[in-house]
């Protein structure tokens, strides 16, 4: 038989990411969230007037998938294009249904934050230094 293989801290957190990523995509689900809806969403509210260039080189997708998907929220009346005709800048804003939905969303997160530190309050605070480290790195 043979020998497993060493510990790999990278293989265990990408792991770990990838059980608590479904966790997190099956309870936005209800919700008619996707993570990168959420992200998308979160960001617009973040940055009223954002662009959709920014809005695309924040969630690292194309320009043409922000539009696609800001579409849907704008049909779903969770984000208004005040200037939405061609040729001119868009100033995306999140409307009252979008904050609503991101509100519902964000208890969602903070039931999988608890769910989470109660399973594992080491790693949290672990994850938390290390998080309060790049932050500070990067100022």
């Amino acid at each position: 038989m043979p020998e497993p293989p060493p510990f790999s801290p990278t293989i265990t957190l990408l792991t770990l990411s990838r059980v608590w990523e479904a966790a997190y995509a099956d309870a936005l689900k209800p919700l008619g969230l996707t993570t990168r809806k959420y992200g998308l969403l979160g960001h617009v509210r973040a940055t009223p007037g954002i662009s959709f260039s920014e809005l695309a080189r924040r969630s690292r997708i194309t320009v043409q998938s922000a539009h696609t998907a800001v579409a849907g929220f704008v049909e779903s009346g969770l984000i208004d294009d005040g200037t939405a005709h061609a040729g001119a800048a868009s100033t995306l804003t999140i409307t009252a249904e979008g904050e609503s939905l991101l509100a519902r969303a964000a208890q969602v997160v903070a039931r999988l934050d608890a769910e989470f530190t109660a399973r594992d309050p080491d790693l949290t605070q672990a994850l938390r230094a290390h998080m309060t480290r790049t932050l500070s790195a990067s100022d």
